[in-house]
């Protein structure tokens, strides 16, 4: 039993680390399984009893292991193969760090020794017993030790598990029945400007908490900030697919690869309203077709793709593509802009703080690097508001992120996966600022209410049918009533849902549980 000793040992050890949640009673009846069919002598036996235990006991693990579910592996291997090797590295540092390496080899060691003078299968199998009783227990002794306070509270409805199923259908048919207009933007060319929608990759409030960049000046120029949005996606193509169709209320996963009506299209809309709509990327798109999703999702015809191929390169991605600088890739397009004739709406798309991304001269990993590229990033933000204020022109420039780095990972995932859509990941911090406004701008007007792309969508209808930048206008009265989006975070199998208490997870085979 040495082999299966110690396969029972590391599981005991990844769940006391939160790494794993085994299924105890498969384990311990795998467990009976295998002690019961020590004593074979045959060695041909014994060989055929161990292969079968390795086909049991090693999906059981990867199942049991906070790890992407395998289908999610196979479905996205095509994109898997383009990682680096540098980036392997790292990810495999996140998986199994040193430490906890150092730990399991000090527990071989142990073992080995132990091993000598006890039979280390009965410690295994006694402590696959008491741990889920004593978990069982600890539960309901908490249960029996609330439930007084429920009683005493006089509100039935608190002892009763919500229905999660039937309020995601509520969500669901309330978003499908939302929708914002655009009208025309006004004539006078004195009150027309740009609308610069900048989409960033990899950015949320816990982001920013991590590294104590919350007070970046940046944030304090916004004129309108959104400090409870949601995202939805924690992937970058389901992201640039619900902020390219914000005009409409939130999708489930599944539609969004679907046709979507042609008034969900939020460049469409700004087209329709006398906008020039154009795209561009500070990377080369290819990853995941993601050029090719912008390309789909855009709703207007002939929507030119804006080249960004003689700016220099910043970084590298994960794949060891090029990335190009912000500021020096939308300085770029802002000198060509000119010859353009009237007002230009814009996608940008950002992957400068895309985890596995690799700075130049740089030994730094993608995590110990991103305080530096977080920085720069907003700065360079702040410098370009800067360079079309100097040029007399106006602009709405709307900040907005994809989804979160996830830097400081959670009990279910290591650091910079996103499988789970948690509110650490998809509660971002969204902005917008207009350049060029003569007015008094006043105090940041700050929208704390639940609010995702539809919301938005409507501050640019507000801001597109009646032109800030007359005299004599109030910034706050577009941000008036503003549509309510409640934080419910999904990706393909996975749903997450705010709630009074904290966040439930709907997993892939339908089991609501609560979030961590």
């Amino acid at each position: 039993m040495t082999l299966w000793n110690l396969y029972f040992i590391v599981k005991l050890y990844l769940f006391a680390g939160g790494h794993l949640q085994p299924l105890w009673l498969v384990n311990l009846g795998f467990a009976l399984l295998l002690a019961a069919s020590a004593t074979l002598r045959h060695r041909g036996l014994r060989v055929l009893r161990n292969l079968l235990g390795l086909a049991v006991g090693i999906p059981l693990m990867y199942h049991e292991a906070n790890v992407p579910p395998f289908a999610r592996i196979t479905e996205e291997f095509g994109n898997l193969t383009t990682f680096s090797f540098g980036y392997w590295l790292e990810l495999a540092q996140r998986f199994l760090p040193p430490m906890l390496l150092l730990g399991a080899l000090g527990g071989l060691m142990a073992y080995l020794i132990v091993n000598r003078w006890l039979r280390v299968s009965s410690f295994v199998l006694i402590a696959l017993v008491a741990i889920p009783v004593w978990q069982k227990g600890s539960t309901v002794l908490a249960q029996l030790h609330s439930a007084p306070v429920v009683a005493a509270s006089g509100n039935a409805l608190a002892a009763q598990p919500l229905d999660h199923n039937a309020a995601l259908a509520a969500f669901r048919t309330q978003e499908s029945q939302r929708q914002v207009t655009f009208g025309h933007l006004g004539a006078d060319p004195n009150t027309q400007f740009d609308v610069i929608v900048l989409h960033i990759c990899s950015l949320s409030w816990d982001d920013l908490d991590a590294v104590k960049a919350r007070n970046h000046p940046m944030l304090s120029h916004f004129d309108y900030l959104f400090t409870n949005f949601s995202t939805a996606a924690s992937y970058s193509g389901p992201a640039a697919i619900r902020v390219l169709r914000a005009s409409c209320g939130q999708e489930a996963h599944a539609d969004l690869y679907k046709d979507a009506p042609q008034q969900c299209h939020l460049l469409a809309d700004l087209a329709q309203a006398g906008y020039t709509p154009q795209t561009m990327l500070n990377h080369d798109g290819h990853f995941d077709n993601f050029l090719q999703l912008v390309h789909d999702n855009t709703g207007a015809p002939n929507v030119p793709m804006i080249s960004n191929a003689s700016v220099p390169v910043a970084m590298h991605a994960f794949d060891g593509s090029a990335i190009r600088g912000d500021y020096a890739t939308l300085a770029n397009w802002y000198a060509q802009r000119a010859s353009t004739p009237g007002p230009v709406a814009l996608y940008y798309n950002t992957i400068s703080l895309h985890d596995g991304n690799r700075l130049p001269n740089s030994s730094l990993s993608s995590i110990d690097s991103y305080p530096q590229r977080v920085n720069t990033l907003m700065s360079d933000f702040d410098r370009f508001a800067d360079l079309i204020a100097a040029s007399g022109r106006r602009a709405v420039i709307v900040f907005v992120p994809e989804h979160g780095a996830a830097l400081r990972g959670d009990a279910n995932q290591v650091a910079g996966l996103r499988e789970i859509p948690t509110p650490r990941i998809i509660h971002g911090p969204a902005g917008v600022r207009l350049v060029g406004f003569q007015g008094n701008h006043g105090p940041t007007t700050v929208i704390d209410n639940p609010s995702s792309f539809l919301a938005l969508a409507q501050l640019l209808s507000n801001l597109v049918s009646n032109s800030p930048f007359k005299p004599g206008v109030t910034l706050s009265q577009y941000a008036m009533n503003l549509p309510q989006t409640q934080m419910v975070g999904e990706n393909e199998g996975t749903v997450t849902m705010k709630t009074a208490s904290g966040y439930v997870v709907k997993t892939p085979d339908g089991v609501w549980v609560d979030g961590k």
